[in-house]
């Protein structure tokens, strides 16, 4: 699925997990008038290890077809996806990209991970809406990614399409709790490409006082940059602003 404005704006290519996923609506929010996005859907179903493992094989096909419709960049959605095996088979999926399109490439964790450190974020605490298991694979990730966790809870969804259902409101205070739990953390971390997050990033700041970062708005930042767009948009956190 495509969608976008002129069509003289560059496409990024958007790999995504679910099927049938459509463009995401805080892509066409913040970025609509300078980029064109064009989506593959993997298919899958469960936020669980062996659900990630199912349709694996299926990104570097998936970029190839993003490459051959136009695709100027390529953005692997899914930090969970990006994440669980760790930080050097997130390194291999976005080389194996780059190497079998000759485009730019980048993951949605990677992105997470670029955000927090150019907020300069090293003790985070990390709300997310997986189970303890793939909780556990973020917690080895972002230490190989050199950052301390002193806190992270999740809301335990498994099935796809649940975290969509989790309100801004209740998302906002789950993660605000969640970080009251870690006073001295210097960042906050909400992960999960499934939860909507733009609009919370300003509110959960001020109640914070630290920045904030989150998955699919600071993975849209990253891929709009791979393509040499301006990715600045005001009203929804620090780094977005910047």
């Amino acid at each position: 699925m495509s969608m976008g404005t002129a069509a003289t704006n560059p496409l990024l290519g958007l790999i995504a997990p679910p099927a049938d996923y459509p463009v995401p609506d805080e892509g066409l929010v913040m970025y609509s008038s300078k980029v064109r996005f064009n989506v593959f859907g993997l298919g899958l179903k469960t936020m669980t290890p062996v659900g990630y493992d199912s349709v694996i094989d299926k990104i570097v096909p998936g970029a190839q077809k993003l490459a051959k419709e136009g695709a100027n960049a390529i953005l692997l959605m899914g930090t969970s996806l990006t994440f669980y095996r760790g930080a050097a088979f997130n390194e291999k999926l976005t080389n194996d990209i780059q190497k079998t399109t000759g485009l730019r490439a980048t993951t949605m964790s990677t992105a997470v991970v670029e955000g927090l450190k150019a907020m300069g974020g090293r003790r985070i605490a990390v709300a997310t809406a997986y189970n303890e298991e793939v909780n556990r694979r973020l917690n080895t990730f972002l230490h190989e990614a050199g950052f301390e966790v002193l806190a992270m809870k999740g809301l335990g969804l498994e099935a796809i399409g649940d975290p969509g259902k989790v309100t801004q409101g209740d998302l906002e205070d789950f993660s605000a709790k969640v970080f009251a739990t870690a006073p001295k953390a210097d960042a906050m971390l909400v992960s999960c490409g499934g939860l909507r997050t733009l609009e919370i990033l300003a509110p959960l700041e001020k109640r914070t006082n630290v920045p904030v970062v989150s998955s699919t708005p600071h993975a849209l930042w990253a891929g709009v940059r791979l393509l040499g767009v301006n990715s600045r948009v005001s009203g929804y956190g620090k780094l977005l602003a910047n």
